[in-house]
């Protein structure tokens, strides 16, 4: 089970969603229950059926930035560049008055140290570090960074998802946003979340159940494929997280009344169990995460997980299959290519309890 063969499958390429589902909860479900190992077959709405009263509903309030910006290099030739840790980045600026972080450049030919790149409305940046994969990146913007990233980012899709319509780019800004996202940071959306309405977490409310946000900004690591052949080996990235004292209490205070803890999406998973004590008990705070789930961890404070299908060999592939049963989950995912589920980011989701 360390093996990285040991967490593929085969997948035909049309069951990739390309675009969401027209109604996010009308999405289907796949129901797993790890104590029968019986499966189910839903709509996703009918979440608001198998989650318990007085269930703790844990979700990840992050808010995708339009972190894709296109420029030109100031000696010719177009360059993509993408933002990397949009909160370093902002830090710099409160500091400095710069923006400048980690970035990722794609281009013909990548700009060393102390080359410029042009954008929209005078803006410009420098390279002030360049590294084998990665450059930092200075921008000079006379009317704040902020504004500029809003007004000519784009939302940077995961490669496997392709955009040619520039009309359907705009829709993205919308559709790859949990209903809930508040704290911008993340290049990635945390795709389990993507599924809920508004009107169904007003449903969950009248039911009793009880939701607590925290937040882990999704990297662009979380697209890197794991390429170790002993997943062992593996190097997973960090992300930064925070989770407040007041969310902390209450899932405190619902682990002590004995209530089901339940991870939207394998982000939340991972600062659940990364700031608990062997108790299951978690402590307020602000850091980076940098847990790596695979089989043979010892979950302290997920009871139960809303996730979607995961890539072949990924490493959170492997944090579900820690979570159940990696032999079980491969058979789970076999029979939802057999009933033409979608899969990946746009995808559907699955419910294990």
């Amino acid at each position: 089970m360390f093996h990285l063969s040991d967490y593929t499958y085969d997948l035909p390429v049309e069951k990739i969603a390309q675009m969401p589902c027209k109604s996010r909860s009308e999405s289907r479900l796949l129901h797993i229950r790890r104590d029968s190992g019986i499966l189910g077959h839903h709509l996703f709405k009918e979440i608001s059926d198998l989650l318990h009263k007085d269930d703790l509903l844990v979700i990840n309030n992050t808010r995708v930035i339009p972190a894709r910006l296109l420029g030109q290099k100031a000696s010719g030739g177009k360059i993509e560049v993408l933002i990397i840790d949009y909160a370093a980045g902002m830090d710099h600026l409160k500091q400095t008055g710069f923006f400048q972080c980690d970035c990722l450049l794609k281009a013909s030919r990548k700009p060393k140290k102390g080359g410029r790149i042009l954008f929209a409305e005078g803006v410009e940046a420098e390279v002030v570090e360049d590294r084998e994969n990665m450059s930092v990146v200075r921008f000079f913007c006379p009317k704040g960074f902020p504004r500029f990233l809003q007004s000519y980012g784009e939302i940077p899709l995961p490669p496997y998802i392709k955009r040619e319509d520039k009309a359907l780019a705009a829709m993205d800004k919308a559709s790859y946003q949990t209903v809930y996202a508040a704290e911008e940071g993340a290049v990635a959306a945390p795709t389990a979340g993507l599924h809920f309405t508004e009107d169904l977490m007003e449903k969950l409310n009248r039911k009793g159940v009880e939701v607590v946000p925290l937040t882990l900004h999704v990297g662009y690591g979380t697209f890197v494929p794991v390429k170790t052949q002993d997943i062992r080996d593996h190097q997973i990235h960090s992300e930064y997280f925070s989770v407040s004292q007041e969310a902390a209490h209450r899932i405190n205070a619902a682990r002590q009344d004995r209530r089901r803890i339940v991870a939207v999406g394998t982000t939340s998973v991972r600062v659940l169990e990364f700031v608990s004590d062997d108790q299951g008990r978690v402590r307020a705070g602000t850091g980076m995460c940098n847990l790596f789930i695979y089989p043979g961890y010892r979950f302290k404070c997920t009871d139960a997980l809303i996730t979607n299908f995961h890539l072949p060999e990924s490493s959170l592939l492997m944090l579900v299959s820690a979570f159940y049963d990696r032999e079980k989950i491969l058979t789970a995912y076999e029979e939802a290519v057999q009933r033409d589920y979608r899969f990946f980011s746009y995808g559907d989701a699955m419910f294990i309890e």
